[in-house]
């Protein structure tokens, strides 16, 4: 079942301030922020009964409030964040407006279908796997994961704290730059990267046609950082390694977030978030210390990798969005893939931007930029410049 964004009674409007840099734009809110008199729902009836009702805005609310911009509601996710392809068993799977008949992308989809529909001008979600980046890359709009750690997450329903990240969409990228600039808390440079390197295993691992597609798109940044690219390795012990152990650490966490209110409260969940929290808490020490080991190594890649003035390009996602109501069983080879190639945003915490622009049979797919860490404002910078049609 696909239908609007928003959550069942998850339509008002708090306006922010007069004045504010921000007051001509309008956002919504991914149902794990807290806003201030209203439930916080999670994707899931049972979190929101067992949760008082919050009496301030999250962080990030506030912050968009503060700086002139109107809230007009809180939109559906994957339930309790669990979720990549963006469909709920209890609210149904917000339409893909720029892909019909197709999945937004989640576990923010509500807050991608909103920006998609033209509902809002941005929008807030959260990424710990992907949930900012695949429903950008799915719906064709600019979306950041920042980096981790950069933002502040009070009032934001957490997931896994290692990984966890608050985020925001946008159609345009000077609308995307102005929002960036406020929740960043720091102005967006005119200056750009001056080195381009190409992921060469993660272009590999993307479906052929998104790889050509995406082609005309690395050329561009190519010469908005002067010309030249250098094609690098970006996981030399494999993506999908890489991807093992975030699939590791963020489903452990997972499980302990939730799990004091799950042997409280029996809570309900569809069949495949039930069973994947189950595995979760299967995962034993041993694994659990050789992904940690992992993580340092990948950490120390982009470290290496990405020193100042350098900026990393891949697909951010394999392949375009799926079709709606896949069986359980056929979700697994999507969400897998897709994992491979967002694993290492949660994983080395590193910033990331996916910015639209390339079509697949008329789907939109993404390519991303990744840059050290704290290099947030000069990503945006280079996705403004990309996105200026001068």
């Amino acid at each position: 079942m696909t239908g609007g964004p928003f959550v069942p009674d998850g339509e008002f409007r708090i306006e922010g301030r007069a004045g504010g840099p921000l007051a001509d734009l309008t956002f919504a809110t991914k149902d794990l922020f807290d806003v201030a008199g209203r439930p916080t729902g999670g994707g899931n009836p049972d979190w929101e009964r067992a949760n008082p009702v919050p009496e301030r805005h999250a962080w990030a609310v506030e912050a968009l409030l503060a700086a002139g911009a109107s809230l007009i509601g809180k939109t559906i996710t994957d339930e309790v964040s669990l979720g990549i392809l963006g469909e709920s068993a209890f609210f149904g799977t917000p339409v893909n407006p720029a892909a019909p008949g197709r999945v937004p992308g989640g576990s923010s989809s509500g807050s991608a279908s909103a920006v998609a529909s033209g509902l809002c001008d941005t929008a807030l979600g959260t990424d710990a796997g992907g949930s900012v980046r695949v429903p950008a890359s799915f719906c064709g709009l600019y979306g950041i994961r920042p980096t981790w750690g950069r933002l502040d997450l009070t009032g934001m329903m957490g997931q896994a704290p290692s990984s966890d990240t608050a985020g925001w969409f946008a159609r345009d990228a000077a609308t995307f730059a102005r929002v960036s600039g406020v929740l960043l808390r720091e102005e967006i440079p005119d200056t750009l990267p001056t080195r381009l390197l190409v992921a060469v295993d993660a272009f590999g691992f993307a479906d052929p046609d998104v790889a050509a597609a995406l082609a005309p798109l690395v050329d561009r940044l190519a010469e908005l950082v002067g010309g030249g690219r250098e094609e690098v390795t970006m996981a030399p012990t494999g993506l999908s390694t890489w991807a093992r152990a975030q699939r590791t650490l963020r489903p452990w966490e997972g499980w302990l977030t939730f799990k004091d209110w799950i042997e409280r409260d029996n809570p309900r969940f569809a069949y495949s978030v039930a069973r994947n929290l189950f595995l979760a808490s299967t995962i034993s020490e041993t694994d659990r210390m050789w992904a940690t080991q992992m993580r340092a190594e990948a950490r120390a890649r982009m470290v290496h990798l990405l020193p100042a003035g350098s900026v990393l390009c891949l697909p951010t996602t394999p392949f375009p969005a799926p079709p709606t109501g896949l069986g359980v069983a056929a979700q697994e080879g999507p969400r897998t893939r897709i994992a491979v190639l967002a694993s290492h945003g949660g994983l080395t915490g590193v910033p990331q931007v996916s910015l639209p622009g390339a079509l697949v049979d008329d789907r939109p797919v993404g390519l991303s930029l990744v840059g050290g860490h704290g290099t947030d404002a000069t990503l945006v910078a280079l996705a403004r410049a990309f996105g200026d049609p001068a």
